[in-house]
């Protein structure tokens, strides 16, 4: 690969400058994404056992089967009970941001990434990000650049947030990903495709719709309060001693919701769920749905990416419908509060995690006499509050195809002091910044939109 200058572009050098970089690497990389039958994508076959969905060497991800019982469900519903098709990945995967300080600014080193699902082709993605299939060379391609700054010594540098979090719980079956930042003093030069960017930078960034991706979002939400503070995110932070509940409150919404609902996951074979009379789920010639498309469908993609560590290669994505993800911010004596809510989720690893205020489909906007969640027309209501953030994200695009959220932050007057419902609780943003230091607290979704909200909103 080919080196730019090892001085990361300062801030003041504006979006025009980093636009003809991002236009001169879609012209430079071609990539060619094309739809396949599942049946016909080499390396990947039906089990003949399960019927699971699975690749030849035993590794990257496998699309299963799973049937999920609980009773956190909407207010006077009964328990629910369903089977679905779930991606199983055991493998943890790693997502690296490197950091350097330059000109009294905190530059973060990003790539240009092309990933199948991309709605647009190339997104920005961590320094690192990658399957330990990835880094250990099962896929035989080539090695991915700058993994030695996150693993053994990091080359010296210091790691400033390292935590396991979680993925999609609708989609993934117990998904983690570690999520590690590293700040350097060593000159690194950005490699082709790669590119220093100031935390101003990307604030902006963020703002464009699907540019930013999901992996450098959920790793950008776990920057140390240290690092922010670097004239970026909403001010008046103060502490967590000014919030509106106690650590322990907040810690104990989430805890009564582990402890108090119910969440039964049992594994099966995906030819059960496609294959029983009594599931929606079935199989096609296009892949894996159902007749109302409702939720979500698997299909088959064949890749050609030349800047890739494989040129060739095909794989299952999941292509959700489109779906809206927000939070509502208030001020409690001039500290910022964001109102999360204790999600339940069918492939959660511990029963549930800090949702955002609203995380659903679209179709609770449109579908007639879908349940409303809660908060929901607050969040979209003209004049409900001040918008501070309302841009289109992708989900990973590595496993999902065109997977597009809405995503909200709306500031709610101070006054505002309405009763919440269960699950619901004010957490002061250095309250959720000091739980974003662990994982599992804090869903990818309330993850992206803290990143946001941080970053983005000034």
């Amino acid at each position: 690969m080919a080196s730019s200058s090892t001085a990361p572009t300062p801030a003041a050098a504006g979006d025009v400058s980093f636009d003809r970089w991002l236009d001169e690497q879609r012209r430079r990389h071609h990539y060619a994404v094309r739809r396949a039958p599942l049946d016909a994508l080499p390396g990947w076959s039906f089990s003949r056992d399960t019927g699971d969905l699975v690749h030849s060497s035993g590794r990257f991800f496998s699309v299963c089967g799973l049937r999920v019982t609980t009773d956190h469900a909407a207010a006077g519903q009964p328990p629910r009970s369903w089977t679905q098709p779930v991606i199983v990945q055991r493998e943890v995967g790693l997502l690296g941001i490197l950091l350097k300080e330059h000109r009294g600014e905190v530059h973060c080193l990003l790539q240009a990434k092309m990933e199948p699902g991309n709605v647009n082709g190339l997104q920005l993605s961590p320094t690192v990000q990658a399957t330990r299939s990835n880094f250990t060379g099962v896929h035989r391609g080539r090695p991915v650049p700058y993994t030695e700054y996150f693993t053994g010594d990091r080359r010296g540098g210091r790691v400033l947030a390292d935590s396991l979090q979680s993925e999609q719980g609708w989609w993934f079956l117990h998904k983690r990903n570690r999520n590690v930042v590293v700040m350097t003093d060593e000159d690194v030069p950005a490699l082709d495709g790669f590119r220093w960017l100031s935390l101003r930078q990307i604030g902006a960034l963020l703002r464009r719709d699907h540019l930013v991706n999901m992996d450098s979002r959920t790793v950008l939400s776990t920057l140390p309060v240290q690092v922010l503070a670097d004239g970026c995110g909403l001010p008046g932070s103060a502490g967590q001693d000014d919030a509106l509940h106690s650590f322990t409150e907040v810690l104990s919404v989430l805890a009564e919701a582990r402890f108090g609902y119910e969440l039964t996951q049992e594994p099966l074979p995906l030819r059960e769920v496609l294959e029983n009379a009594t599931s929606p789920w079935r199989r096609t010639r296009d892949g894996i749905g159902r007749p109302d498309g409702r939720h979500f469908t698997v299909l088959g993609v064949t890749v050609e990416a030349e800047a890739r560590e494989v040129a060739r290669w095909s794989q299952p994505l999941l292509a959700p419908v489109p779906g809206v993800a927000g939070l509502l911010v208030r001020r409690v004596e001039g500290v910022p509060h964001v109102l999360l809510r204790a999600q339940v989720e069918a492939g959660s690893l511990n029963v549930a995690e800090f949702g955002p205020t609203v995380q659903c489909s679209t179709r609770h906007l449109t579908e007639r006499g879908a349940h409303r969640p809660e908060f929901l027309d607050t969040l979209l209501a003209p004049g409900a509050g001040r918008v501070l953030f309302d841009t289109g994200q992708s989900e990973e695009g590595g496993r999902f195809h065109h997977a597009l959220t809405r995503n909200l932050i709306v500031e709610l007057d101070e006054s505002d002091t309405r009763d919440l419902p269960p699950d619901f609780c004010w957490v002061s943003v250095p309250q959720a910044q000091a739980l974003l230091r662990h994982g599992n607290y804090l869903n990818v979704q309330a993850r992206c939109l803290m990143s946001a909200l941080t970053l983005a909103t000034r």
